[in-house]
């Protein structure tokens, strides 16, 4: 199959990237290396055995991303780009929009638009489409929503959880009236919460600038890059009192959305949440870091965040129970031992081949 990936040479991406190649895919990988890694690309090129295109272009561009999709004979569209810091987005928010939400839009309809350009038919157009949504549309859920159920309200307090929210709707008013005009489409929306960890066999990994996650900002206090690490709240209703959060390893995440896209069809809209079910603290997650690199480190105590709950964890329990899907790096030492690899071999990430 011909499997178009946005944003693939970002962190998940590009691990997306990896995994469909891995599995004899076809990939054609489009992202504008505003925050992606041409340096990821490269590194798969020789796994990929000319299977690989790589096109640095933005997927707003409507005409090309068609033109694209035409010509590799595209059938599934694996949504990644996208904007990703949250109070970014506070204080850009059209920049949110236009960049998650309005390219969003031109790509659903170059979607659409390959059923004609390639003459519809059961060997027609885009059938698949499985875009990357977050656990942030929920807002700020309520105590009796915590495991977080598919089923807990919508409703995000910040542009980064809108704007994804806004291409959920889309996609699902388009899946819908494509499927009875006779286009096949189906779409999956998973929505995830942390996702940690690099590639275990050391070939990609993690590179963010600016560098906002909990697990990479540790590592690289680790390192000696940063001073020392900031606790912001640490009189949260939890039992050590720092805020607790789902952390699912890429490779999981990856594996979910390997699954959703084989087990799509016309017309299918499922949501799932991606997560491992249950959440670690700041502190266990700070006291992992020291076990698994062996270095201590400063770390001080600061206020709270503002819009920072104090638990936020999946409850991944349909797609287990609808597709049998589970995360199996669940370990917390596993999962920081996979990002310890990356970034004790590439301190200053892809730009340590340089």
């Amino acid at each position: 199959m011909s499997v178009l990936v946005t944003g693939g040479a970002g962190y998940i991406g590009s691990h997306a990237v990896k995994r469909l190649l891995e599995d004899g895919h076809e990939v054609v990988s489009v992202d504008n290396l505003f925050r992606g890694h041409r340096e990821a690309m490269d590194a798969l090129m020789p796994l990929s055995k000319g299977r690989l295109t790589f096109v640095p272009a933005d997927v707003g561009d409507g005409g090309l991303m068609l033109r694209l999709m035409v010509e590799h004979k595209v059938k599934t569209v694996m949504h990644f780009a996208a904007l990703a810091y949250v109070g970014e987005s506070v204080t850009q928010p059209l920049r949110y929009y236009r960049n998650n939400t309005a390219a969003a839009l031109a790509l659903i309809e170059a979607c659409d638009a390959t059923w004609e350009a390639t003459g519809g038919g059961p060997k027609g157009g885009v059938e698949r489409f499985v875009f990357s949504s977050t656990c942030a549309s929920y807002g700020e859920p309520s105590r009796e929503f915590i495991p977080i159920p598919e089923s807990c309200p919508q409703s995000p307090i910040n542009p980064y959880g809108w704007s994804k929210l806004h291409v959920e709707r889309m996609l699902i008013d388009y899946a819908a009236e494509a499927t009875r005009q006779g286009k096949p489409f189906g779409v999956a929306r998973p929505r995830y919460f942390n996702v940690a960890g690099c590639d275990r066999s050391g070939l990609i990994g993690e590179h963010h600038e600016p560098e906002t996650h909990l697990i990479p900002v540790c590592l690289q206090v680790a390192l000696g890059q940063r001073d020392a690490l900031t606790l912001f709240g640490t009189d949260y209703p939890t039992p050590d009192g720092t805020c607790i959060r789902d952390y699912v390893h890429v490779e999981d995440l990856v594996d979910a959305h390997v699954t959703l896209m084989n087990a799509l069809k016309p017309g299918d809209v499922p949501a799932y949440n991606l997560g491992i079910g249950k959440g670690y603290s700041n502190r266990e997650i700070v006291d992992s870091v020291k076990r698994v690199t062996g270095r201590n480190f400063t770390v001080k105590e600061g206020p709270r965040r503002a819009g920072d709950p104090p638990e936020l964890y999946a409850d991944p329990r349909r797609i287990e129970a609808e597709l049998g899907w589970r995360a199996k790096i669940t370990d917390l030492d596993e999962i920081v031992g996979t990002a310890w690899r990356w970034f004790k071999e590439h301190p200053r990430g892809y730009a340590s081949a340089g």
